[in-house]
């Protein structure tokens, strides 16, 4: 339950204003399909636990991942480059 919750909190939290800059998994497909961003497979070991929410976002000139991970048991937002 209290993952539930802390996964819940992460999603609104990411769903407010710096979620303006992040693609729908459309776009976010045609971006990696046309090599202006790494797939989400490539930079997964950067993440440090299990990926529960992922987004690709244009931020400063680039991509990034804004990653939500749940590490001992608590989920927490990452942000790692896809370029």
């Amino acid at each position: 339950m209290t993952r539930l919750l802390a996964f819940f909190s992460v999603v609104f939290f990411l769903a407010g204003p710096a979620s303006a800059a992040c693609l729908s998994q459309g776009e976010a497909r045609n971006v990696v399909a046309s090599g202006q961003a790494k797939p989400l497979a490539a930079v997964q070991s950067q993440a440090g636990g299990e990926i529960v929410k992922a987004q690709l976002c244009q931020e400063g000139g680039g991509y990034v991942y804004r990653l939500s991970v749940l590490i001992d048991g608590k989920v927490t937002t990452k942000v790692v480059s896809a370029n």
